[in-house]
């Protein structure tokens, strides 16, 4: 059996903002699923984030502070439970699909200290990227590589009006990490271990790239290659 056939967790966040440091989950989800299978179950959090939720973020994944104030669960009671949950996935040796891993699990880290936890996952998870994978196996494909816009590329069904909902989002970069096996056999072939390895390999080449691209305009920009953890975190 190649990876993809075996079980696997899918993680997604949606927050506040972009700033690792400074910004709050609102939503997470995190599905077990068992492609031989065919099985699948998620596990979903609402959390108050503890500060207003600014316009442009709710226009996105559509959750006002109003509504996260009244229905969620305090960040300090959720996001500790949202980590040992994703830790509980990597201890049981899943590998978990994350679509832009430095974002979410930065975000996460960042989260987990300043409700006075950890982020015990560390070293032992093992991530799927399907954002690395694709511009990996695809690199000069033109166009947006939202996600919303990688699964159409790749018929892999996310519509408009779920993207941006975590267990949505989750889901469908689960399913694009298993569209991308099922169309490249060399990526299938790889070991688990040596796939995480090779996607931090390829996601340092992808950063100098546009590092370079963006400095015939601006000399000092500086494009993170991080992976799956941004620096900063």
């Amino acid at each position: 059996m190649t990876w993809h056939t075996r079980p696997m967790a899918a993680f997604d966040i949606e927050t506040t903002g972009l700033d690792l440091a400074h910004d709050r989950i609102v939503t997470a989800a995190l599905w077990r699923i068992d492609p031989a299978a065919r099985t699948k179950d998620v596990t979903t959090w609402l959390v108050d984030p503890g500060i207003d939720i600014p316009q442009e973020a709710t226009d996105i994944h559509h959750i006002t502070t109003a509504h996260a104030r009244e229905h969620g669960r305090p960040a300090a009671e959720a996001v500790p439970e949202i980590g040992a949950a994703l830790e509980k996935a990597v201890a049981d040796g899943l590998p978990v699909v994350i679509y832009n891993a430095p974002y979410d699990l930065g975000l996460l880290s960042a989260e987990l200290r300043r409700h006075g936890a950890e982020a015990r996952f560390g070293e032992a998870v093992r991530v799927l990227d399907p954002l690395v994978i694709d511009k990996r196996f695809d690199t000069f494909r033109r166009g947006s590589r939202k996600l919303v816009d990688v699964c159409a590329h790749h018929g892999v069904r996310l519509d408009a009006d779920q993207a941006h909902g975590a267990a949505a989002d989750a889901l469908a970069a689960a399913r694009l990490a298993w569209k991308l096996a099922a169309t490249h056999p060399e990526l299938a072939d790889l070991d688990i271990d040596d796939l995480h390895d090779a996607q931090v390999t390829w996601k340092a080449a992808q950063a100098a790239s546009f590092q370079d691209y963006l400095r015939r305009r601006n000399p000092d920009a500086v494009v993170d290659g991080s992976w799956p953890l941004a620096a900063s975190t």
